[in-house]
């Protein structure tokens, strides 16, 4: 099969040279989208990761498409409906990041909780002043965790480790992780009203956009902080903005934003035959703002990228892809 593999890294090479012997391998550094597709028409297996937009407009010059191998967990930024339509079967890669994401969670607690950002930046310029860098402990905090899944329980794990207390809500309850780690499920509603710490570890898609929104944010105790490792659009932008301005939310840290690929390299919104929609310019301006923040922390969506999680995910796409060529596919979202 000829296949491409999209947002290519060279430390990668070695891995993807596996192929070689029974296939075509072509690596490109860039990622997939509409403006680009055409040079790919005769690619039959594609790989692409979170920056590559897998829409229809994108796909339809692949005319020779059988298999998307999607190196990450989440699918939202593939158009399922279309491939369906379009015989390609879509491949991804669950639980590689589960334990590596629960960590940068924890990270960036830590961080907001003592201000370590804004105190590092300080000293860096010569000041040593600890003037308004005073934190707050973890320990005897509630944590609340929306989605108890493969990263949600790990999160559990380890702030029971801090001494935190943990209530959870999740849409399918697991009563025996319930009582092995010793939390307790609860409403939406309820873990909004009473966490002093929230932490988002949900799919991305239309069944979670704007899951944490304006109604939401209004619940939550004006000491609370959001922590978000998900997807961006889980979180609406705005009505963030809006909490912290007014002093209702105490801060956030981030991992992931909302319209990511077009803040990655806003000239594409320049492009020919580029459409980024009003909405999308707002929660890109709403991204902007959020960066002014001093009680805002900002990471370009690394809580996968340790160099274990980096080889298990080239490892399942490999063993993915192995498996569609031999007529077995595995790991399949789509159809």
């Amino acid at each position: 099969m000829k296949i491409t593999v999209f947002e290519f890294e060279g430390s990668e090479r070695g891995a993807w040279e596996q192929l070689d012997t029974d296939h075509v391998v072509s690596c490109v550094s860039k990622p997939l989208n509409r403006s680009n597709g055409a040079e790919f028409g005769d690619a039959e297996v594609i790989s692409t990761f979170i920056d590559s937009s897998l829409d229809a407009e994108s796909l339809k010059p692949l005319s020779k498409l059988r298999l998307i191998a999607t190196r990450s967990t989440g699918f939202d930024h593939i158009d399922l409906r279309y491939c369906q339509g379009a015989g390609i079967t879509v491949c991804n890669v669950p639980n590689y990041g589960d334990p590596t994401v629960a960590e940068h969670t924890f990270a960036l607690m830590l961080a907001l909780s003592r201000r370590i950002t804004l105190a590092a930046e300080r000293t860096k310029r010569g000041d040593f002043s600890q003037s308004g860098l005073r934190g707050f402990d973890l320990s005897s905090k509630l944590l609340g965790v929306i989605g108890v899944g493969g990263i949600g329980w790990r999160v559990i794990h380890i702030a029971k480790g801090f001494g935190m207390g943990v209530i959870a809500f999740d849409p399918q309850p697991d009563r025996s992780l319930e009582r092995a780690l010793g939390f307790r499920f609860a409403s939406l509603a309820e873990v909004l009203e009473a966490c002093d710490v929230l932490t988002l570890h949900v799919p991305g898609g239309d069944g979670t956009r704007d899951l944490i929104s304006t109604d939401q944010l209004a619940l939550m105790k004006p000491s609370a902080v959001l922590i978000n490792t998900s997807r961006g659009g889980v979180v609406n932008s705005e009505a963030l903005i809006r909490a912290l301005a007014e002093g209702r939310l105490a801060g956030a840290a981030l991992d992931v934003l909302g319209e990511e690929p077009w803040l990655r390299d806003e000239a594409q919104m320049f492009r020919d035959g580029a459409d980024l929609p009003a909405a999308g310019l707002r929660t890109l301006a709403a991204n902007h703002a959020l960066l002014t923040f001093d009680n805002v922390i900002v990471t370009p969506h690394i809580a996968y990228d340790t160099n274990e999680a980096v080889r298990r995910i080239t490892d399942i796409t490999l063993a993915n892809i192995q498996a569609f060529a031999s007529g077995g596919p595995v790991n399949v979202v789509c159809p």
